[in-house]
């Protein structure tokens, strides 16, 4: 079995008194240490993929592990610790805390966990100075230029060292030079760390550095 498998799902909204089929039947399978881009019209149904796949929204129906985890099927108890412990969250919007520091919010994953703070503290120091924010650590979000602080949320999302990283439009913010930096940093993060990754994009330039692409069309996944 892949390292994250999902079979036949599906997942519906009510919309305006409509049920919005989002996905149908829908099949992806990703190895260890893969990286996957998710391409696809706004609306398709990317951010719902990338949300059932890492615990945050559960499917209508289908099956989804992420390795020796049946992510559809634990209870939430369960589905919390998974989401903490072993998936790593990037949006388009960083989503960070403005009145804590740059090094507050990289490190919260761990104080939610309740590690100690002269634990946490040195490991996300040392992320933030690996995304090249060494010199960041005590400025808020609103002192941060929009690339810097898309470099906080990728170090909050690695801080928990997940087997997991799925980004969200994590460029979808930002201006082209910006982006291709915050390109650059994604793919060497997914080697240095080991990574399993699935990043849902607009952005042919970052889908190309992907070992694989596919389109998200109709519901249903298919090679780009």
């Amino acid at each position: 079995m892949s390292f994250v498998d999902a079979r036949g799902l599906n997942k519906t909204y009510l919309v305006a008194n409509t049920r919005l089929h989002v996905l149908r039947d829908l099949n992806l399978s990703v190895e260890k240490g893969e990286m996957v881009a998710i391409v696809g019209a706004s609306g398709a149904g990317k951010s719902t993929l990338l949300h059932v796949l890492g615990g945050l929204d559960r499917p209508d129906s289908g099956e989804v592990s992420v390795g020796d985890v049946d992510v559809a099927r634990v209870n939430d108890e369960q589905l919390v610790a998974f989401r903490n412990r072993h998936v790593g969250f990037v949006f388009q919007f960083h989503h960070l805390l403005p009145e804590f520091t740059a090094v507050e919010n990289a490190e919260m994953p761990l104080r939610i966990a309740r590690v100690k703070v002269a634990d946490a503290r040195p490991r996300a120091e040392s992320l933030l100075a690996r995304v090249g924010l060494g010199e960041r650590l005590e400025h808020r979000p609103g002192m941060l230029s929009g690339g810097e602080q898309q470099r906080v949320a990728v170090a909050r999302a690695l801080v928990m060292q997940p087997s997991l990283l799925l980004a969200d439009e994590p460029t979808g913010d930002l201006d082209e030079t910006t982006a291709d930096s915050l390109h650059t940093l994604l793919r060497e993060m997914h080697a240095e760390f080991g990574l399993t990754a699935i990043i849902a994009t607009h952005n042919p330039r970052l889908a190309q550095q992907c070992d694989r692409v596919m389109r998200l069309e109709s519901g249903a996944l298919h090679p780009a």
